[in-house]
């Protein structure tokens, strides 16, 4: 007489289905958790604030929260995401006026800040402390002369290439499509062209240090402070700012006519 081993009876579908409902709820735990502990933004929030990013969040929740939304995740239809952004983009954007905005246009007019003076200065970099803290980004260097050191003439073939096609050769600016437009440089501060630089804002792009290093920031800033200082290329006359061009016209007219009325003197006289 043999002895059959018995056979083992096949788990159900049932069993099966059960089991494989298991693993993924496991795998969807482990996720989850992962995702909770390296997000940046949920990371930030459990985060104690310094002294001066906690007065940044209570300015943002009075000035910035409707559009940005709460955690500065923004708010779809009023206002981007401001995690990434940086100290640099808060600098920027309050420094100029250009936040907050009045109403939802083509791009941010820059106008009066909210504050002025200390007040200005402060607020200002008590948001950019609150950003910077939240999600990163790009940061500022200290001191307000950010082109010392700088070379103008590097810094014109630089802005030649890099700038000069949005804010014109003489940094006048210039239309932009979709009614956005490049502003003009004539009074923009070392402070707000290294902002903008790192920034990137409305249509500019961004120019982080694979593209242009600290010290060819400070080149290009060089070459704006001199076409802020130099005043009229070209002449001792205003006629525009545009250098000889408008002269040699004005001088061309001028010329021209007085030679008209000396031959009719000559021809009178004659």
């Amino acid at each position: 007489m043999t002895s059959e081993t018995p056979r083992r009876r096949p788990r159900g579908r049932g069993r099966r289905r059960l089991s494989r409902a298991g693993r993924l709820l496991a795998a969807l735990l482990l996720v989850g958790g992962l995702y909770t502990a390296f997000a940046p933004g949920l990371a930030a929030q459990d985060t104690p604030l310094s002294p001066t990013a906690a007065e940044g969040k209570a300015l943002y929740d009075v000035s910035c929260i409707t559009c940005h939304g709460r955690n500065a995740q923004g708010v779809e239809g009023r206002g981007p995401s401001l995690i990434g952004v940086g100290e640099a983009a808060v600098e920027f954007q309050v420094g100029t006026g250009r936040m907050p905005m009045a109403r939802q246009e083509a791009q941010a007019p820059d106008k009066p800040p909210l504050w002025e003076g200390e007040e200005l200065e402060r607020n200002t970099a008590a948001l950019a402390a609150y950003i910077q803290e939240l999600g990163g980004g790009p940061e500022m260097p200290p001191g307000t002369n950010l082109s010392a050191g700088g070379d103008p003439g590097i810094g014109g073939e630089l802005y030649r290439i890099n700038c000069s096609s949005c804010h014109a050769y003489s940094g006048g600016g210039g239309a932009l499509s979709s009614g956005a437009y490049a502003p003009g440089l004539g009074e923009a501060t070392d402070r707000e062209i290294w902002a903008a630089m790192v920034s990137g804002p409305q249509n500019m792009p961004v120019f982080g240090d694979n593209q242009l290093t600290p010290q060819e920031k400070a080149d290009v800033i060089a070459f704006i402070n001199y076409l802020q200082d130099d005043g009229d290329p070209g002449g001792v006359f205003t006629l525009g700012r545009l250098g000889p061009s408008t002269e040699g016209v004005a001088i061309f007219l001028v010329g021209i006519t007085a030679l008209l009325f000396a031959s009719l003197w000559i021809a009178g006289k004659s």
